[in-house]
């Protein structure tokens, strides 16, 4: 399975594409970080990342692009920016009929590390480790990247399974944190009022 991960952000947007065995093992394919100014005006900043994005869809041809699931923070001009180019990679990947899953921070570190809190250190040392690199992948976005193409794959059930056919213990503290943020989210969103 070829995963196209994108970490997404207006100054500097991630970009990491992984080969990922049935055996689960991974291998680095390509990986990067697109930038715009905080100079250029917003649409000339999402045509750079919309034009980086699909040079990269159409070079290597993914067969699913894992994007990281924007949640709301204090920062609201942050939060509208990862939405914004979240946007742009969607309708990139659409135009392609590449399917796209997006995943939680959380969920990408509980796969990659077994810890749903890790640090950002602790995913990129990881990373490094799974797709075994002589160098860790820098700048973080570019780390990140890559984090949530391996999550993805390995959460979608293309890798061996354990002996006694169960989940592998990554996989299952994936299923755990996936859980935890649907239930957290289920709490923090009301229903419909109606009055």
């Amino acid at each position: 399975m070829r995963v196209f991960g994108v970490d997404p952000g207006l100054t500097r947007c991630g970009l990491g594409v992984v080969d990922v065995a049935a055996n689960r093992t991974a291998t680095l394919v390509a990986v990067g970080v697109v930038g715009s100014s905080h100079e250029q005006n917003l649409d000339a900043r999402l045509l750079v990342i919309a034009d980086a994005v699909d040079k990269w869809l159409d070079a290597f041809a993914p067969d699913v692009l894992a994007i990281e699931r924007v949640f709301a923070q204090t920062n609201l001009s942050t939060v509208m920016g990862v939405a914004q180019v979240s946007g742009v990679v969607l309708v990139a990947a659409a135009r392609r009929g590449i399917p796209v899953q997006m995943h939680t921070p959380s969920e990408v570190k509980a796969a990659v590390t077994g810890n749903g809190r890790a640090d950002k250190a602790s995913v990129t040392a990881m990373v490094t480790r799974i797709l075994r690199l002589s160098e860790p992948p820098r700048p973080a976005d570019a780390a990140d990247a890559l984090a949530l193409a391996i999550a993805h794959a390995w959460r979608s059930g293309n890798s061996v399974a354990t002996a006694g056919g169960g989940a592998t213990a990554a996989q299952q503290l994936w299923r755990d944190a996936e859980r935890g943020a649907k239930t957290k989210k289920n709490k923090e969103t009301p229903g419909p009022s109606w009055r």
